[in-house]
């Protein structure tokens, strides 16, 4: 099977390395892929976001299977693209995206489906989201208010607010000064769930959703939770008192309902859905979907992986699910992200990475890359906010957290920055 995987980070090095295992594949091709996933197979100097010329590429190579990782191809249709022309896509059309390319249309689902989630409401318009931050009831850092922008921000467009002063600076920022683009020039206000917050993984197609597995994400930049929302700093998989039983039970509560209610709306949904939970006291309250694998609990979740991902992901091209069930090791895994100096406003590039050999050939250490490049000496150096996922796996999760954070420490570059607390809530 030739296969075309498109994306250029720490998932896509995951997904590549996992692919490259199996007895199926015969060509694999990465657009435009990092120095890590050209381990594994082609690096193609095509943007994840050009759906035309990555579907042209997938023609003239005979591709059997396209694959994306990141979010923004599948909003912007490229299962619909490669259907269009007789190609294979393991995601869902672009109707189905939606999930995770609009907020209001999943907070929609949800209501219309009966999905526990956030009271919210969805603003297109500044002076209407002001009007709503001043008549309600203040936040406060117990309770504060979630202020989400409506389309795609790289992870970085969900604002939790302590103060109405807070709130209405960031609705300002999105909706009139842009800082996120057109994702934040309409939005979503909600209330703050209290709880643990899971991600939820499974493939879907049509009305049945058939269980992958669970991780536990870190969002903000510093250690005890601290500091601005990020595209993750590190994941825990699986997740502390988060079992399969319950993970069976939280998919019949926020996803088997969407499901149902994607094929009453005439754009079933296939793929694999990642399903943001918090697990209230009130049982599992959906925060967001997305329509991919995360990132970077792909990073802490593959490497448990013990079974073939490539039939699986064929299945879903064609619209149902391989009936030989994915199967994961019960290992624990600790996934700790290294990132840039200035990380999440304005990541410094260029800086030389050192180390990253012998972290490497530590037993169960596998270290997955993101924002890296090479110099024009060849030589690795940072090229993007999150840089490397350094993961681990242990009988436990003490040892895989012992194990990631001694490779971490063998790796140097100037202004690194890292979590020290990844795993402490699942001990």
């Amino acid at each position: 099977m030739r296969v075309l995987l498109i994306g250029s980070g720490g998932r896509e090095h995951a997904l590549a390395q996992i692919l490259a295992r199996s007895p199926l594949l015969s060509a694999l091709f990465i657009a435009p892929g990092n120095p890590g996933t050209a381990l594994f197979g082609t690096n193609i100097a095509i943007d994840a976001h050009n759906v035309s010329a990555l579907v042209a590429f997938a023609q003239r190579q005979h591709i059997d299977l396209v694959i994306p990782g990141p979010e923004a191809p599948l909003v912007a249709g490229i299962a619909d693209a490669c259907a269009a022309v007789g190609l294979l896509c393991a995601g869902p059309t672009q109707a189905a995206a939606r999930l995770e390319g609009s907020k209001s249309f999943a907070k929609d689902i949800c209501k219309t489906a009966g999905i526990p989630t956030a009271s919210g409401q969805h603003f297109t318009d500044v002076d209407s989201a002001l009007h709503f931050i001043r008549h309600k009831e203040a936040p406060t850092p117990q309770t504060p208010l979630v202020i989400k922008a409506d389309g795609l921000a790289a992870g970085k467009g969900v604002v939790i607010t302590p103060t109405r002063t807070e709130a209405e600076s960031v609705i300002r920022d999105m909706m009139t000064a842009g800082t996120l683009g057109q994702a934040g020039r309409s939005l979503v206000i909600e209330d703050y769930l209290e709880g643990e917050e899971v991600s939820l993984f499974a493939f879907c197609a049509g009305e049945t959703a058939l269980l992958i597995g669970a991780a536990q994400d870190h969002k903000r930049l510093n250690d005890g939770d601290t500091g601005p929302n990020t595209g993750g700093m590190g994941a825990v998989s699986p997740p502390k008192g988060f079992d399969r039983a319950a993970q069976e039970a939280a998919l019949d509560i926020t996803v088997r309902p969407m499901l149902r209610e994607m094929v009453r709306r005439g754009t079933p949904f296939c793929g694999v859905i990642f399903a943001g939970l918090m697990l209230t006291q009130n049982g599992p309250f959906l925060i967001e979907y997305n329509v991919r694998f995360g990132d970077p609990e792909a990073e802490a979740l593959l490497p448990r992986l013990t079974s073939d991902l490539l039939p699986a992901l064929y299945a879903l091209a064609q619209n149902k699910l391989d009936t030989i069930p994915l199967t994961f090791s019960h290992q624990a895994s600790v996934c700790v992200v290294m990132a840039a100096q200035g990380y999440p406003a304005s990541p410094q590039k260029g800086s030389l990475i050192h180390g990253l050999e012998t972290a490497a050939s530590l037993p169960d250490v596998y270290i997955f890359q993101a924002g890296t490049a090479r110099n024009t000496a060849g030589e690795l150096v940072t090229a993007g906010g999150r840089v490397l996922a350094v993961c681990a796996l242990g009988d436990n999760v003490t040892e895989a957290q012992k194990r990631a954070y001694t490779a971490v420490k063998k790796i140097h570059w100037h202004g690194a920055h890292w979590r020290t607390d990844i795993g402490i809530r699942a001990l």
